[in-house]
Parts: C-alpha cells; sequence; structure tokens
C-alpha cells in the first residue's frame, strides 16, 4: 500500500481543486490520501464526490497552532468536522487569516514591493487565504523565484520584515479538542528548520505525555540527520511515525507519494479514531 497523509487542495493554499487532488493521487499509483487544508474541511465533499475506485480517502485538517512564541502546525485526522468545540477554533483561527494577511500586504508595500490585496485575493481563489498566496505574489512579481524563496526573514518567514502573526492555537489545546472529537493527531514537520525556530524535544515529549499520537518523519523539509533523529524520539516517546508528501500541486515541487506512511502506521490511526472512518473510492464523479 502507498499512503500519503498531508496534501492540500484550493480549500486552502494548493493548486489542485479536491477533485483533481484525488484524481491525481489515484493516477500516482496511491491507495491512500489524506486532505489536510489549513483550519479547513471545506474541501471534504467534493474530494468525496469525486473519489476514484481503488482510492481511499482520509478527512482531516492541518491546525495552525503556536507554542512559547514557535509557530507549528497539527494534522488532525478522521475527526468529527460538525464537533462544536474543534468547529469553533478553527473558525476562530480561519477568520484570523485575512486581516493577517492585509497587514503582510500592507508590510510589502511599505518595503516598496507593490503588491495588492486584489492579487492575493485572485491567486487564493476559493481558498483560505494565507502566507502562501502572498508569496506566490511575490513570485508573480518578480520579487523572489519560488513560493520557499519568500519564506526567509528577508520576507515572510515568522519573525520576517513582513510576518504578521495571527490567531493559533495552543498545541496541547489542540491535542485536547482534536481528540475530543475523535480524531488523531500528528505534529506536522518537527524539525522543519528552514521555516524558522522549531519547537524542543521536551515539548514534544509534553505534548506526548497529553495525547500526541505522532510526529511526521518523512518529509521534504527533514534531512537524513533530522529524520534519524526524530525516529528515535518517537521510539523513545512511543509516538507514531509518518511520512507525508506536504502536497500543494504546482505551488511545491513535491509530487504526491514522494513520502509515504507504513501501512501499520495507518492501520494504527484507523483504529485509534472515532469521529470520522476513511471513505473508500467507489469511482467518483
Amino acid at each position: 500500500m502507498r499512503i500519503d497523509l498531508h496534501c492540500h487542495s484550493t480549500a486552502s493554499d494548493g493548486t489542485d481543486t479536491p477533485a483533481e487532488l484525488v484524481r491525481n493521487a489515484a493516477a500516482a499509483g496511491l491507495d491512500v490520501v489524506a486532505l489536510t487544508d489549513h483550519d479547513t474541511t471545506r474541501g471534504h465533499a467534493e474530494a468525496v464526490a469525486a473519489l476514484p475506485e481503488g482510492l481511499t480517502l482520509v478527512t482531516g485538517a492541518e491546525l495552525s497552532c503556536r507554542v512559547d512564541g514557535v509557530s507549528m502546525h497539527m494534522l488532525a485526522y478522521l475527526f468529527d468536522p460538525e464537533e462544536p468545540a474543534l468547529l469553533a477554533e478553527r473558525e476562530l483561527v480561519r477568520d484570523d487569516r485575512v486581516p493577517r494577511a492585509q497587514g503582510m500586504v500592507a508590510r510589502l508595500n511599505a518595503l516598496g514591493v507593490p503588491v495588492t490585496w486584489e492579487q492575493v485575493l485572485r491567486i487564493a481563489g476559493d481558498g483560505s487565504v494565507g502566507r502562501p498566496h502572498v508569496a506566490s505574489a511575490l513570485v508573480e512579481l518578480g520579487v523572489v523565484p519560488t513560493v520557499s524563496d519568500a519564506f526567509t526573514d528577508q520576507w515572510l518567514a515568522d519573525g520576517g520584515r513582513a510576518f504578521v502573526e495571527k490567531h493559533e492555537t495552543d498545541p496541547f489545546e489542540a491535542v485536547r479538542l482534536v481528540k475530543g472529537a475523535g480524531g488523531v493527531c500528528v505534529f506536522a514537520h518537527p524539525g522543519a528548520a528552514k521555516r524558522g525556530r522549531t519547537v524542543p524535544e521536551s515539548v514534544i515529549a509534553e505534548l506526548a505525555a497529553a495525547g500526541l499520537d505522532g510526529i511526521e518523519v518523512d518529509h521534504m523539509d527533514h534531512d537524513e540527520d533530522t529524520r534519524a533523529r526524530l525516529r528515535g524520539l518517537a521510539g523513545e516517546l512511543g509516538l507514531l511515525v509518518t511520512g507525508s508528501s506536504d502536497y500543494h500541486g504546482s505551488r511545491k515541487t513535491v509530487t504526491l507519494g514522494e513520502y509515504t506512511t507504513h501501512p501499520d502506521v495507518y492501520g494504527e490511526i484507523t483504529r485509534r479514531a472515532t469521529g470520522a472512518f476513511p471513505v473508500p473510492g467507489t469511482g467518483g464523479a
């Protein structure tokens, strides 16, 4: 089985629609794909409707969190999307995305970059507006060559010249909320130092004690040494180890299924989840 548990669509900051994502996942030879858009489940229904036969969809979301001033992301799988407490928190995070992105545009303008809010909205389309859309605007203007190059101290990285904070969930609260909604929690790309400061291992240990299920180890932003260190840490803490592409369509160079999760780990995730169940494809629209 080939299992990719971290993918984005146009419901947040990917370039594939949810329907295109599942069709492309099947074409890439995947057996299981997770749709984990940022702080939203809005793409799930379209993905389910288009799900090809032979492909299973894991519903989820990537939750924006912050601890001790460090930004981090929590992958939440197979939770009840209508559970009131988690739904309210996701809406609070999403609602803060617009003023935050507008603030980044204003800071870029002050730095002499002629990005406009209309340009960012066009790029975002129907998705939840976020930093990658602002980064794409910088690429369009020729300020940086790639989206990744916009995530530096020079521009949009945490603490960068055009960075603006937004509401982000405390990760311990995120674990509690996801568990309360019957879901499973995996810390996304915990060693992605190129994105900025990373969460100390001591905090990961505390999160494990609070109910964190796993950490994403095999990821494009982790080098071999980082993967080995995180794999060892997961073993010490009794955490599941996942691997995922963090696919964003054409917005990133990584391909669907470039990194995958072992079937035994996937089985354990589905065993622990009570809020929702994986959806098997029956042919799609």
